[in-house]
């Protein structure tokens, strides 16, 4: 991939900036921080997640089988699969604006088509459309935050605007607290406010260069596909194998969380949706991602994070109706999962420095694919032998991610973890 898709920040910024402006726009990235935030709160945890914190009012309504609703979960996750890779093309052919109003667009048009479904097959489609969003949306904003943002900065930023799925789900989760019966008005709310947040994003951003266009004599010799060197699918892979095992295993959770302490625990549905609400709270804490690669390393903060993610797994089998301690492990589990997503970040852009928007794509992608097999394989288990014994195997499973570690970055192919803070503008990752 050509430098001029991602060019170094203070290239950008300079290239953007008025005469006679200062190119360090406190202003701006505070504006942009805070939009990105909420487009991602709206991808992931209203119109993505939504579907399953409402699940109890939406099967009453349209008589889901679990079945079916399990079905409609898994398109939603392929869904994502497919929008991040068309996502990618997209930056690298015309740029990042351009995948953030897909984005924006899926969650909308999703968002509508829910509210005003009139059959399951109707409800299916507008998630499986909802769902889409989210995988535009993480890319497009890696770029723009990269871009707009300067020196360490950059990580924190990144980590706070991926802890908006967090909000969301707290958002959501108070909704269904407040009001479990009035499901569409906070879907019609979504698309608005998802058309809104983009636009505050694309105002905000300082976008790269548009890239220019490739002669053919450039698509072959020593390249793979798009420009992008042969070797970087070499380079990815210890990423992507970590990722997709830490979505295997963190699949429980999302899925059959809510079933696991309401039928398997027999608490009130009142009181699960208020531990979602404390599950999406605490996953904000995830914004300090950022700060611990860049004090841990990527690492430690892999370790630390994937650890976490499975022993809040673990601890919510062993007596899913204690609510105490299913309120500790479902807010333990929504901050580390959210940071290890925020290590994630911060990994693809260590090794893609110039290509972060379109490697973070590739990571999320692995780590969504993992949650759609991950999830299937817990119902098939949980039918089985139980769900606590299959939440206690995912929980095996997301501690296996802790031992595919990072490697070392190597000269010229990314900055050092431990040395984040003395990065150029140009190398600095997500």
């Amino acid at each position: 991939m050509k430098r001029s898709l991602q060019q170094a920040p203070h290239d950008t910024a300079e290239a953007s900036t008025p005469e006679g402006a200062a190119p360090e726009q406190p202003r701006r990235v505070r504006s942009l921080v805070a939009s990105g935030t909420g487009l991602i709160a709206l991808a992931y945890g209203v119109v993505r997640f939504g579907f399953g914190l409402q699940l109890p009012q939406l099967s009453a309504e349209f008589s889901l089988s679990s079945g079916l609703a399990g079905a409609i979960a898994s398109g939603s996750f392929a869904a994502y699969c497919v929008a991040a890779l068309v996502a990618q093309r997209l930056i690298a052919a015309r740029g990042a604006r351009t995948a953030l109003w897909l984005a924006a667009a899926l969650a909308a048009a999703g968002a509508v088509l829910v509210a005003v479904s009139w059959s399951a097959a109707a409800l299916a489609a507008g998630v499986l459309v909802a769902g889409g969003a989210a995988g535009a949306a993480s890319p497009s904003l890696v770029v723009a935050v990269a871009s707009t943002a300067r020196g360490p900065l950059v990580d924190r930023a990144q980590s706070v605007v991926n802890a908006g799925t967090g909000i969301g789900v707290a958002v959501t989760g108070a909704a269904v607290l407040a009001a479990p019966q009035v499901w569409r008005p906070v879907w019609v709310a979504a698309a608005a406010a998802a058309v809104l947040t983009a636009a505050v994003v694309d105002r905000s951003a300082t976008w790269p260069a548009p890239p220019p266009e490739r002669s053919p004599g450039r698509r072959g010799g020593g390249r793979g596909g798009r420009g992008t060197p042969r070797s970087s699918h070499r380079t990815m892979a210890r990423p992507v194998l970590a990722a997709a095992v830490a979505g295997l295993g963190s699949a429980a959770v999302w899925t059959f969380g809510r079933d696991l302490v309401t039928t398997t625990g027999g608490l009130p549905e009142r009181t699960t949706a208020a531990l979602w609400v404390l599950l999406g709270a605490a996953a904000v804490l995830g914004a300090a991602s950022g700060d611990a690669v860049r004090l841990l390393g990527l690492r430690r903060s892999w370790v630390l994070t994937v650890t976490l993610t499975a022993a809040a797994t673990g601890a919510l089998a062993l007596a899913p109706g204690r609510v105490a301690l299913a309120a500790v492990a479902g807010a333990v589990f929504g901050g580390a999962y959210t940071a290890l997503s925020g290590v994630l970040i911060a990994w693809a852009g260590a090794l893609r420095p110039d290509a972060a928007g379109p490697a973070t794509a590739t990571l999320f992608i692995a780590l969504t694919a993992g949650q759609a097999v991950g999830a299937s394989a817990t119902g098939v288990l949980g039918a089985h032998v139980g769900l606590p014994a299959s939440f206690g195997a995912c929980a095996v499973v997301v501690l296996g991610a802790a031992l595919v570690l990072p490697g070392r970055m190597r000269p010229g192919g990314g900055t050092s973890p431990h040395r984040r803070a003395a990065a150029t503008p140009a190398a600095t990752p997500r």
